[in-house]
């Protein structure tokens, strides 16, 4: 969600090619739901464009009224289950993967919540200055926002991984901040923060990468035929 369809556009194009740097620096399928997260966020700015241009008359309302919907999904019931699953696919130790486990539940459960209320309410879209105000018409919105945060920041913080644990934190704050300043009619500025979201998680995949070529050369270093 950003302040404009311009920016938006800017943003899904950065997020997009850092999204494609994270899928090249792969060398476990463990990691592919991760790596997949910044191309995700960057479809999804790209279609908020298209809802922005909808609102705007700029293409034909069934487009845009089409963007709407399709980005409320990403963004209710896609990342909620996303993100906490991929950070649990990803992490190597046993006992952070069950301690995550329960928090990957509580994605899907406020997943299927969040659809339950787009199948069952006529959703809304408005322009409100500088955002676009959507409205699912959820019931216990509050808490169900809540338990979304709760579900991804957690899962993030449980990792073994330096730098998921500062995305995880990092987290906290931005979301704080960024509901304030939505919820106040000032700004959306969530596409900065999916373009941070990304940098971060493509530098840990290339410390990942880094570190299987190191284990990988040390163990044919080390091996009869590369001792020579």
């Amino acid at each position: 969600m950003c302040y404009s369809p311009e920016a938006d556009l800017i943003a899904g194009l950065v997020v997009g090619a850092v999204g494609v740097d994270a899928m090249r620096h792969v060398d476990d399928r463990r990691d592919l739901a991760l790596a997949a997260i910044p191309l995700v966020l960057a479809m999804h700015q790209f279609i908020e464009a298209v809802a922005w241009w909808g609102l705007q008359g700029r293409v034909p309302e069934d487009v845009g009224e089409v963007a709407v919907g399709v980005y409320l999904v990403i963004a209710l019931a896609i990342v909620p289950v996303l993100v906490p699953y991929a950070v649990w696919r990803a992490e190597p130790s046993r006992t952070r993967r069950a301690a995550m486990f329960p928090f990957v539940v509580l994605g899907v459960c406020v997943a299927a919540v969040m659809l339950g209320s787009m199948a069952s309410n006529p959703y809304e879209a408005t322009i409100g200055g500088r955002f676009i105000a959507y409205d699912v018409g959820a019931p216990e919105g509050g808490a169900l926002a809540a338990l979304y945060a709760l579900s991804i920041c957690t899962t993030l913080i449980l990792s073994s991984h330096r730098k998921i644990v500062i995305l995880g934190v990092l987290n906290v704050v931005a979301f704080t901040l960024l509901s304030w300043l939505l919820n106040e009619g000032v700004i959306s500025l969530w596409c900065i923060w999916a373009a941070v979201w990304s940098v971060l998680i493509a530098q840990h995949l290339r410390e990942v990468s880094r570190e299987h070529s190191a284990t990988a050369s040390a163990v044919r270093s080390y091996s009869p035929s590369g001792s020579g």
